[in-house]
């Protein structure tokens, strides 16, 4: 059974992948080849195989296992014996590139996220889009950079194209978006992600962050490191950014540890490439004041090695790094980054569900749905024991 060389490239990496499977090559609970693999094998790009991975999961060839791959399911669809099936489509926006997927009219959300530039936010919108369309609604997308200015105008400007309804990734800034509050004055539908509003009743799907950090401290706890550092460029008091910071210090007071206001970096500019290597993270890095850091993302933190390696310190012997989600891709071959999963496929469906559930009035009106995901800690390479014994109680 072959694939039509002529078909969209994620379509010919789909088929291929369903034939080995069909043909008893790949048999269930198999690990199907990895995503560089593929790369290499079509000369596709990675989004063009993530895109192809999700369809298989969609439509039930294959599970995926966090930071250890992609496994053949253990029940496949019906028509084995059958022709090769039209992948679902599972449409990822190139970065800074509109969602292109034709508006339905009367049932089109609208879904505003400051970048699409890591993993988490691809599978998060794989799974907002995947929800949305089994509810018979299209799915637009617009990026706002991080800029609360540009957030607002997208509001509005989804507002006056007549969405059904919103999904809100909200800009890390320092007081809330007004067109956020005007959307709750107005009852208008919407749910927010990742984010909620201090002292504002809404609806929203996050992570628990607070437990996540705690994860984190225990972990590089457990292996003698007492000099940890938490780190982030985002603003300070970002919800989530204030949560994590909360449970880091919880976990240090739990753990009899002093707090050293000196290890909590926060408020620094990280300049792309290595004009960073003169940042004041990189600073810290060099002075050897933590044996270990915790960074509250994984783009800053897949940055943090690379400039650890440039200046000669080794991962994880002389420096572990402990990144939230995976910066990476925790659907290929087994993660080198020890991280905090926060299960944003779940995140996106969730929100996606309560959302429409609120359009289609199938909940009490005044009830605010609040749903907190407990994170799962996911132990890669990049940390270890600490191996410095300053650096370490008895």
């Amino acid at each position: 059974m072959g694939y039509d060389s002529r078909s969209p490239l994620y379509v010919q990496v789909h088929r291929y992948i369903e034939d080995r499977i069909r043909q008893g090559v790949l048999k269930p609970n198999d690990r199907i080849p990895t995503e560089k693999e593929l790369m290499e094998q079509f000369k596709v790009s990675r989004i063009t195989v993530v895109n192809a991975l999700s369809a298989l999961v969609k439509d039930g060839w294959i599970y995926r296992v966090p930071g250890r791959g992609s496994f053949v399911a253990n029940d496949l669809p019906a028509d084995l014996n059958g022709e090769a099936s039209e992948p679902a489509a599972c449409a990822v926006p190139a970065a800074g590139q509109p969602n292109r997927t034709e508006p339905v009219p009367g049932r089109t959300i609208g879904l505003v996220m400051p970048t699409l530039e890591d993993y988490f936010a691809m599978r998060l919108i794989n799974a907002i889009q995947d929800t949305l369309r089994a509810y018979g609604y299209s799915l637009v997308i617009a990026f706002s950079g991080g800029s609360k200015e540009r957030e607002e105008q997208q509001i509005r400007d989804f507002i006056a194209m007549g969405v059904r309804g919103l999904l809100l990734f909200p800009a890390d800034e320092e007081t809330y978006n007004e067109e956020i509050l005007s959307l709750k004055v107005n009852g208008f539908p919407f749910v927010l992600i990742d984010r909620y509003l201090r002292g504002v009743e809404t609806h929203f799907v996050c992570s628990d962050n607070r437990a996540g950090a705690r994860m984190a401290v225990d972990h590089l706890w457990e292996n003698g490191h007492r000099h940890i550092a938490i780190c982030t460029n985002a603003y300070r008091e970002c919800v989530s950014v204030h949560d994590r910071i909360s449970g880091y210090m919880s976990a240090f007071e739990r753990h009899g540890g002093m707090i050293n206001p000196s290890l909590i970096v926060t408020g620094f500019s990280l300049p792309a490439g290595e004009e960073g290597d003169d940042s004041e993270l990189a600073r810290h890095m060099k002075s050897g004041i933590a044996s270990a850091y915790i960074a509250l993302d994984g783009k800053l933190g897949m940055r943090m090695t690379q400039m650890a390696k440039r200046f000669g310190l080794r991962v994880p012997e002389d420096i572990s790094i402990l990144t939230f989600d995976n910066p990476e891709n925790d659907e290929d071959e087994e993660s080198f980054f020890t991280y905090i999963y926060q299960n944003e496929m779940e995140i996106g469906r969730q929100a996606a569900t309560i959302l429409t559930e609120i359009i289609e009035r199938r909940e009490t009106d005044g009830e605010y749905r609040k749903v907190i995901l407990q994170p799962e800690l996911i132990i890669g390479r990049s940390t270890g024991p600490c191996l410095r014994p300053n650096h370490a109680r008895p």
